[in-house]
């Protein structure tokens, strides 16, 4: 493996206020904070974590004190000069469902908020809204970089109408996104939003409604993306990839937890673990079982002691998957 790796995370650094499905209330910073924070751990003495956001002024020393804790993460990419940030409420109806609202946006990351950074061994991209990183940027850092790109389609499914309520959009232009786009990582929703065109998808989830997945896999890696992941809450993942021209279908259990405490940002955890995988092994199946794993620490606690080491993440694996390809 690369000594010295690094890896970026782009997207928002809410102040989220949630609402946990068990009535308590927990206040802290999330969505790329999550990612970057596992990332660290996985990556002491081996490498560094630059998150890259617009927040507001108000927001920086906070957040630079939450990563003062980890000396590999780098802070040169957080941005104050728009004085935009991003505020959410989240409030949980049960493990996995919950109702958004919105008070404050940031701006959208540019290609030259990502300039400074071209030299990384990978994105990890993790919006959630439509318009946080623009389809511009992503084709300026597939342009200017070798680095492969995991998206989380958490994004471009999501919008905040003008009453700050957070809701669901049908990804009508995904096509315009998959050329820039190396991984592609989505819920089980997220992929209903992304292949049926009529909007009662987006008041009718069917957690059991899974028909259409082979047939929007081989779709979208057919239009350029390299692997796509679908995790299914508790369930775990699928993979598919191309070989030789035939789609590979692969599943991946979960890693089983006693009690979920806290499901907020599950999924950034998950893509951060998949890009650890993918740079340090190259498999997608080990990549995913990282991905699994950080998903399933996000779960743990209200806090970012929940995230592990390298060793202990790599006995994580080893429990729950016997026959893992780690060395």
């Amino acid at each position: 493996m690369k000594k010295n790796l690094k890896i970026a995370v782009l997207g928002p650094i809410p102040r989220d206020t949630i609402k946990t499905y068990q009535g308590e209330v927990i206040q802290k910073y999330g969505c790329v904070t999550h990612p970057t924070i596992a990332l660290a751990r996985l990556l002491e003495n081996e490498g560094e974590v630059i998150p890259v956001s617009h927040i507001l002024s108000e927001d920086l020393d906070p957040v630079k004190k939450l990563f003062s804790d980890y000396p590999n993460i780098v802070t040169d990419g957080l941005y104050t000069h728009t004085e935009s940030g991003t505020v959410i409420n989240l409030e949980f109806l049960d493990q996995n469902n919950r109702l958004e609202t919105q008070s404050a946006k940031m701006a959208p990351i540019s290609p030259e908020d990502v300039a400074p950074f071209l030299d990384v061994d990978a994105f990890v991209i993790v919006p959630i809204t439509d318009f946080e990183i623009p389809v511009e940027t992503l084709r300026y850092i597939k342009e200017k970089s070798d680095a492969p790109v995991i998206f989380d389609a958490h994004g471009p499914t999501s919008w905040v109408n003008k009453d700050g309520k957070r809701l669901r959009r049908i990804w009508k232009e995904k096509y315009d996104w998959f050329p820039w786009i190396d991984i592609l990582k989505m819920n089980l929703e997220e992929s209903q939003f992304s292949w049926f065109k009529d909007e009662k998808i987006l008041t009718t989830y069917d957690q059991e409604l899974t028909s259409h997945l082979d047939e929007f896999a081989r779709d979208t890696l057919n239009r350029g993306v390299k692997i796509l992941y679908v995790t299914l809450d508790s369930r775990g993942c699928t993979c598919y990839r191309m070989h030789q021209g035939n789609m590979i279908k692969e599943w991946i259990s979960s890693v089983k937890v006693k009690e979920v405490i806290d499901t907020t940002g599950c999924g950034d955890s998950f893509a951060g673990g998949l890009a650890y995988g993918m740079v340090t092994t190259g498999n997608p199946a080990t990549a995913a079982q990282y991905g699994n794993v950080l998903g399933a620490l996000r779960t743990q606690g209200k806090d970012f002691s929940v995230f592990k080491s390298k060793s202990e993440t790599r006995a994580i694996i080893k429990e729950n998957y016997p026959s893992s390809m780690l060395e």
